[in-house]
């Protein structure tokens, strides 16, 4: 389509939010709880109709708004392990470790706060709605979905899940992470890569919810390889991000040398634990 912006019409239609009151991270709780607990069966059921864990008061949690109606289409969350709780246990860590390819790259040596795990992503099954698709949490391919919206909003629809990936990563990005893990499976990060952002694969693959591995982003991989159209929808993400969140100095005073794997550009790390409030 000739002079077809993704940015433009996704701008149109969609608005990313930081979920940063107890209202807002209850609208995530019920998408995951609709996606995870209703329709993947991947979690139990709860009374409450929220599907929360113990991460949730580590993370950044993210919606991604409708404007017409209002709903809340999908949600994402990064989460960060605190800087002052060694023993505290990300998602990958806790349950795909040992899968880890350590001689690739040693999460365990880097800094706590100075990363963080994408999860939870979820898109609602009304903005996704094919057959094909009814058992999957997203998805990143054309959707047909018979639902109120109209045919020009739902041409928007493909690029809900990488809209709130940008969020997760823009998120990264304003905490000045080193990098980002998310574990997924592979064919995922094939369709990623084609966007422009360049995962490794640093664990083996495992089942874990299906065929997935652990995958690391770093920081000077965060949005410099996306192609044009991408990148012009990074920016809108990022600067929507940018001005709900508020950041305060911090002087990292360890000195702490980053592995050479993810050397940092700056040569300082800014845990996220100290430096951060919502």
């Amino acid at each position: 389509m000739s002079g077809y912006s993704i940015a433009g019409n996704f701008d149109q239609y969609f608005s990313i939010k930081l979920a940063n009151t107890k209202e807002l991270k209850q609208e995530a709780y019920k998408i995951r709880h609709a996606v995870y607990c209703e329709e993947l069966k991947w979690e139990a059921c709860s009374d409450n109709g929220f599907e929360t864990d113990e991460y949730d008061d580590h993370a950044f949690h993210c919606l991604l708004e409708h404007k017409r109606t209002g709903r809340y289409a999908g949600c994402i969350r990064l989460i960060i392990p605190p800087e002052n709780a060694k023993n505290f246990q990300l998602p990958f860590e806790k349950n795909c470790l040992e899968s880890a390819r350590a001689d690739v790259l040693d999460t365990q040596a880097l800094p706590r706060g100075s990363f963080g795990e994408i999860s939870r992503l979820a898109v609602l099954s009304s903005f996704r709605r094919r057959e094909k698709e009814k058992n999957k949490p997203f998805v990143l391919e054309s959707v047909d979905p018979e639902t109120m919206y109209y045919e020009e909003e739902r041409r928007n629809f493909p690029n809900i899940a990488i809209g709130l990936y940008l969020g997760g990563i823009a998120l990264a990005s304003l905490c000045n992470h080193l990098g980002i893990i998310v574990m997924m499976e592979p064919r995922l990060n094939r369709r990623l890569q084609r966007f422009g952002l360049p995962f490794e694969q640093v664990g083996d693959e495992v089942d874990y919810h299906g065929n997935r591995a652990m995958f690391f982003l770093k920081k000077e991989h965060f949005h410099y390889a996306l192609n044009d159209q991408m990148q012009e929808l990074y920016q809108i993400v990022y600067q929507s991000l940018a001005a709900q969140i508020k950041l305060k100095p911090y002087s990292d005073k360890s000195q702490y040398r980053i592995p050479d794997i993810v050397q940092s550009t700056s040569g300082s790390i800014t845990p996220l634990s100290q430096r951060v409030t919502l």
